[in-house]
């Protein structure tokens, strides 16, 4: 066989950071082979983060989250099909048809199609104003209109809605803040470290609407206002939805690959089909120290496994198996948060450290024997499954290493901030 019979053919759909670090992880290892990139956007692959931190702040221009500029992409001979999306896959074939109607073949090919913001499915949604935080252009878009006493609602305090509000604020807008649970991250990190978040706000001028939902959004082309479930209007000039994302899954169930809130691979990130990996938000991953399959919709997985899916489908035996890590940046306070609690666990929360000081960490544990009512108090063992710090810096190595050895840690130690992570056992 000649070399140019043996080179392998890449195939990778998407349009963020996750493709960009597999062109990376394959060229690690396989300098030769072929690379084809296709996009549904008519721009290079970028990083989503700066589009609610930085790039929104006005701190730094929105074309920082390119992850490489064009000369990278032909330096490392990847051929870029910018702003024609893949629309279907043939696995028996080993061929994807593009929306031009070009069809792509493969010998390995990588899904990172991220995912989509949900839509907020109300009577007025479609009005001039009711803006969703995605893609660059919404980012560029909502950044056009933050001013001094705009009025600005948001629905849905998760992570997107806290930091567009924290923009927002600095930007001299007027925020309310409309969510249909207690508190911010209510079903992430819980009612005392969600009202944390929900004070820091706050202390900045945001308002909250709690345990309230969305009944329409009124306005005649422009959005003026939104009316709630218990009736009250909130004035708005800019509607932000924040409601949740779902994964891009669709050209996977088409191809008849196995489907379960996202792409279901093993830990090697391979799809049920052999020659389909797929990384990023699209991706459930099973993770050998979590024993379970895991979707993590931040930067870190994409990061970190578009990097491993090129590796492995160049040729690495290597196993994909991080701790999930996201991180988020709010007015003057930092946070980084480790770990996986699944959906429906009953944990505990240990806090170490003063939350009124804006420095302090959160740990979310279990009884180190199994039991399943937490009740154990004072020096029980526990066992960490998240943490997160907040001003509190170079301890996340730590919060990581002991979710992954299963540590058994003393309750009382866990949040004594003078005993030091690694001294817990």
């Amino acid at each position: 066989m000649s070399a140019e019979e043996s080179r392998a053919t890449y195939l990778l759909v998407g349009g963020g950071l996750a493709v960009s670090r597999a062109v990376e992880g394959i060229r690690s290892l396989d300098q030769s082979g072929s690379i084809v990139l296709v996009t549904e956007e008519e721009r290079l692959p970028y990083e989503r983060p700066p589009l609610s931190k930085a790039a929104l702040k006005g701190d730094d221009p929105v074309e920082s989250a390119f992850t490489h500029e064009e000369s990278w992409y032909t330096a490392n001979h990847v051929d870029v099909r910018l702003g024609d999306p893949a629309t279907s896959l043939d696995a028996a074939t080993s061929a994807v048809t593009l929306h031009d109607g070009a069809v792509v073949g493969y010998d390995k090919l990588l899904i990172a199609t991220g995912s989509s913001a949900r839509a907020l499915e109300v009577p007025g949604a479609d009005l001039e104003g009711v803006l969703y935080l995605r893609r660059m252009p919404e980012s560029t878009a909502l950044r056009a209109r933050f001013a001094s006493g705009h009025r600005l609602v948001i629905v849905g305090a998760g992570w997107i809605g806290l930091e567009v509000a924290a923009a927002a604020v600095d930007a001299g807008c007027q925020v309310t803040v409309v969510e249909p649970q207690p508190s911010p991250l209510f079903g992430v990190l819980g009612p005392q470290i969600g009202g944390w978040f929900a004070e820091l706000h706050r202390s900045h001028g945001v308002q909250f609407q709690f345990g309230e939902g969305v009944e329409r959004l009124a306005g005649e082309g422009q959005v003026t206002g939104v009316v709630t479930k218990s009736g009250q209007t909130l004035a708005a000039d800019t509607v932000v939805v924040g409601v949740g994302i779902s994964p891009n899954t669709g050209l996977a169930e088409v191809a008849g690959l196995a489907v379960d809130n996202g792409i279901v691979t093993d830990s090697s990130l391979r799809s049920s089909d052999r020659q389909v990996w797929a990384a990023g938000d699209v991706a459930s991953w099973l993770s050998p120290t979590l024993e379970t399959h895991v979707r993590v919709e931040h930067w870190a997985n994409a990061n970190d496994g578009g990097y491993a899916a090129g590796r492995i489908m160049a040729g690495s035996n290597e196993v994909y198996d991080p701790i999930p890590f996201f991180f988020s940046d709010q007015y003057d306070v930092g946070l980084e948060y480790a770990g996986y609690v699944p959906r429906g666990t009953d944990t505990e929360l240990v806090v170490r450290g003063d939350l009124a000081s804006n420095e302090f960490m959160a740990f979310w544990v279990v009884p180190a024997d199994g039991s399943a009512d937490g009740s154990a108090t004072g020096a029980g063992e526990v066992r960490v499954l998240a943490g997160m710090h907040v001003n509190v810096w170079d301890t996340i190595d730590a919060v990581q290493q002991l979710v992954r050895d299963r540590t058994t840690v003393k309750r009382n130690k866990l949040a004594d901030p003078d005993v030091a992570l690694t001294d817990l056992t």
